[in-house]
């Protein structure tokens, strides 16, 4: 399958940041980043980004990218806002589908804002509906989270962290593999088995004739 992470804005959008600096794409990114590590751990998954780190991307070029690669799913991640640009009490996780699709878009959209408020511990805003660009022009299905306020102190203190960036992009792939039934890998490592622990050599030796004698390969680690 195929999905688009989008890291809403870019690092010169205007009015996007907390208000003691910090951008908003910042977290974006970093939450998407996280999210394509979480979604790579998945068998026949492909994972495309709509930003960059280079420039600012228009709306239109987002969806339009997304619309020519025919992805499965188109999730934008933002960091939420209230007011004039101060501090104020508005918090929490809350998550947005066009309401033209609700059978698809709804959807994931509830598994992605159960996750993230189950992973967050922040305050369940809920499912909601809205007009953006991102949703309404996309013809797949397309959903919008908002991982947090960035004008309430103790969130944008958190938004500001790698472990926090981190939660919220396990919990978007998570909740995204979750929702299409994706396959974890399987693992590529070597497993050990330790048949016996001996204080005298001599009966170290013996295990290891009888297990030759099954037909195993077995060796002696003496350890200190």
């Amino acid at each position: 399958m195929k999905f688009m992470l989008d890291a809403g804005h870019g690092y010169s959008t205007p009015g996007k940041r907390t208000p003691d600096g910090m951008r908003e794409y910042e977290f974006n990114r970093e939450a998407a980043r996280y999210a394509r590590e979480e979604l790579k751990k998945y068998e026949n998954v492909e994972v495309y980004f709509s930003h960059s780190d280079e420039r600012d991307v228009p709306l239109t070029e987002r969806t339009n990218k997304g619309n020519s690669l025919n992805v499965d799913a188109f999730v934008s991640i933002h960091a939420n806002a209230f007011g004039s640009g101060g501090w104020n009490n508005a918090e929490g996780i809350e998550t947005y589908a066009y309401s033209s699709q609700p059978s698809r878009s709804t959807a994931l959209a509830k598994a992605i804002q159960r996750q993230m408020v189950a992973s967050t511990k922040r305050l369940d805003r809920g499912v909601k509906f809205a007009n953006f660009h991102v949703l309404r022009e996309t013809t797949m299905t397309a959903v919008l989270v908002e991982c947090g306020f960035m004008t309430n102190r103790e969130e944008a203190a958190l938004l500001k962290t790698d472990s926090y960036r981190k939660t919220c992009g396990q919990a978007i792939g998570r909740a995204i593999a979750s929702y299409y039934g994706l396959t974890l890998k399987t693992t590529s490592g070597l497993y050990k088995v330790q048949v016996g622990a001996f204080k005298k050599k001599e009966n170290a030796d013996e295990l290891v004739k009888q297990l030759k004698k099954a037909g195993f390969s077995p060796f002696i680690y003496f350890d200190k």
